[in-house]
């Protein structure tokens, strides 16, 4: 027994010094990797999301410079100066300045100029056609040819030397030019027939365009220090507005992106958000791709941030973690061993013990019968517990099998109990998640109401400094009055809504045909985004018993659904008649859309909270509960249908 026990004594031993040394030189270290290696996997994300977001903005930037080109350009053209014009060519060379235009000129639908500005301009390619409303606002490429037929000056503003290439290409100068162009409708003055307007900017040279994009996304203090972000406008790959510079501070212009941005971004029109090679740097980059009218990829915008500082910054934080981890092991190593070696023989009897315990010798014991310390003292009272245990060992094979009995009855009553259990968590889950979202709607609700004053207290102040001149805009405030009156509605009812009860509405008519056709100027734009026509059979003649808002409300919500239903385009269709229930005179309001329809799994249940048929990326699955809960408030009710043709809604309200 006691050569059979000499193995054991040594593994004690190397186990005791195993445990004392695996925290500090084998899972600290580990942990340390792993953790070092989740936070530079984090450090990286938040990098990219940050630049992600700055594309986004500098994609809107763009984007709005389009739309305020076209706007300042349409009311150029529905002016009165204009109007009553008698030097159209002197009228647009001092709109083209003053709106900081390249080029603007009037034509005919035919294609026949007008008049151009600058003076002399004759250009080539005629924009055809011009929408009703509105600005159409593009981007589009024109040749060496096309931009000298505006202006020369233009041609020359336009050309940039290629510096390196990552696509072989025989050219050496980029001739061609990135215009941002914006097409109003127009009536020429001088014959009362209709005409174009066309107005332009060169985005080639541009500087500061991607200035203040770069300004307006990285302004100071939100870099750390030594860190730098620049911006860029392509065509194709070359870089014709940058921030970027070259040795000696000169603008990169003509400088192109590396071959792989290229191809994902222009060859499959993919987003890049990765680190990217710009030119001497690597930078943590986004790029996306810019189409022209015809959806032809013809460039690309970009914003990075330097990767320089965050890798060194990565580097020190690393080093300075090693550096820590390798003084506690130099301390702390030593004195795990002296304190383990005091411990050893005890440890050993006792492991001996055990060993024999685990051959079925209930009988084994330490035999330490003297000692001050707790080991000594725990092999001790090991020996009374054995002892203790030998006796008990008895006792406990009576009591097994009266155990075992009890434990096969109690089981099946335990599977029932954890069933409802399950059943009511579920319930618990779903009511706090209800009470979470009333309290956190309360609280945005409040917080909506204070900006929404200074918005109401501004447009008041704006009408008495304007006075009469105001009148021409009275329109578009009385809008946004209506607005303003709007969401203070759609608040108070969030607040009701959150605290359950029944408010209080000042108007409690509503006309449904005048509600429907309200809705249609809030959702325009949605719908013509989605290519979806929004058409009306309204023939009711009563008021029902609503707020006019709150029916709005309902519609608008409803409309929105039916928008996200029909990606390809389609057919909103709302009618209206008045069709009595038991005998209550009241109104049938229908509304269909030509969409995929409703899943047949969620049908029954697509009015409770938190159901959407829009996935985890869609809606949030309180629109329809909140539009029963208007609709039931007021006696009436909301019922729906749907199949792979479409979706309808049939709402009925009682007559106010």
């Amino acid at each position: 027994m006691a050569e059979a026990a000499r193995p054991l004594r040594h593994s004690v031993r190397h186990r005791l010094l195993a445990i004392a040394l695996l925290p500090v030189l084998v899972i600290l270290p580990v942990f340390l990797g792993i953790t070092m290696h989740q936070w530079s996997l984090k450090f990286d994300r938040l990098l990219i999301a940050k630049v992600n977001s700055d594309l986004t903005v500098a994609q809107q930037y763009l984007q709005n410079i389009l739309e305020t080109a076209g706007e300042r350009i349409e009311m150029l053209a529905r002016s009165e100066e204009f109007a009553h014009s008698a030097d159209l060519p002197g009228l647009l060379d001092l709109y083209r300045v003053r709106l900081g235009l390249d080029y603007l000129y009037l034509a005919t639908p035919a294609g026949g100029l007008v008049a151009a500005s600058p003076q002399g301009a004759r250009p080539m390619r005629m924009p055809g056609s011009a929408p009703a409303r509105g600005a159409r606002n593009l981007l589009e490429v024109f040749d060496q040819a096309e931009l000298r037929a505006i202006s020369p000056g233009l041609a020359a503003r336009a050309e940039i030397a290629l510096v390196s290439a990552a696509a072989q290409t025989p050219r050496q100068r980029e001739t061609r030019g990135m215009v941002a162009q914006s097409v109003v409708a127009a009536i020429r003055p001088d014959t009362g027939a209709p005409a174009i307007m066309v107005g332009g900017i060169l985005l080639n040279r541009n500087l500061s365009i991607i200035d203040r994009i770069n300004e307006l996304i990285y302004r100071p203090g939100t870099l750390p220090p030594g860190a730098h972000a620049t911006a860029s406008l392509f065509l194709d790959d070359m870089r014709i507005s940058t921030n970027v510079t070259v040795a000696g501070g000169a603008r990169a212009l003509g400088t192109r992106a590396s071959a792989i941005v290229r191809d994902r971004v222009i060859g499959q029109g993919q987003v890049w958000l990765a680190r990217a090679q710009v030119l001497e740097d690597r930078y943590i980059s986004a790029y996306a791709p810019v189409e022209d009218s015809a959806n032809r990829r013809i460039g690309m915008i970009y914003v990075g941030i330097l990767d320089r500082p965050f890798a060194e910054a990565k580097r020190r934080t690393v080093l300075l973690v090693l550096a820590a981890f390798l003084l506690v092991a130099l301390v702390t190593v030593p004195v795990f061993l002296w304190w383990a070696g005091s411990i050893f023989r005890p440890l050993e009897k006792i492991a001996e013990t055990f060993a024999r315990l685990r051959g079925g010798d209930l009988a084994a014991r330490t035999g330490v019968t003297r000692g001050a310390d707790e080991i000594a003292g725990l092999a001790m009272l090991l020996d009374t517990l054995l002892a203790q245990l030998q006796d008990r060992d008895r006792q406990l094979c009576a009591w097994n099998d009266a155990l075992n009995q009890r434990v096969e009855d109690r089981t099946a009553a335990l599977r029932q109990a954890v069933q409802k259990l399950e059943a009511a968590t579920h319930q618990l889950v779903q009511s706090e998640k209800l009470a979470a979202l009333g309290e956190i709607s309360a609280g945005i609700a409040h917080e909506i109401n204070n900006p929404l004053a200074v918005i109401q207290g501004n447009l008041d102040v704006l009408r008495e400094i304007l006075g009469p001149a105001a009148q021409p805009a009275e329109t578009e405030l009385r809008l946004i009055d209506e607005q303003i009156h709007r969401i203070s509605q759609i608040v108070t009812r969030l607040l009701d809504f959150a605290r359950m009860e029944e408010p209080g509405e000042p108007d409690a008519a509503a006309d449904p045909v005048q509600a429907a056709v309200e809705c249609e100027p809030l959702v325009r734009h949605m719908l013509a985004r989605g290519g979806v026509t929004l058409r009306h059979d309204l023939r009711s003649t009563r008021l029902v018993r609503i707020g006019r808002v709150a029916l709005q409300q309902v519609l608008v919500n409803l409309i929105v659904n039916a928008i996200h239903a029909m990606p390809e385009g389609g057919e909103i269709r709302i009618a209206s008649r008045d069709a009595p229930r038991d005998g209550t005179p009241g109104v049938l309001l229908e509304l269909s859309d030509t969409g995929t329809g409703i899943p047949a799994e969620i049908l029954g249940q697509i009015f409770e909270p938190f159901v959407t048929s829009r996935g985890r990326k869609g809606g949030t699955g309180l629109g329809l509960s909140i539009c029963r809960r208007l609709i039931e408030r007021q006696g009436g009710s909301i019922a729906v249908d749907s199949d792979a043709t479409g979706s309808r809604f049939r709402i009925w309200l009682p007559a106010a």
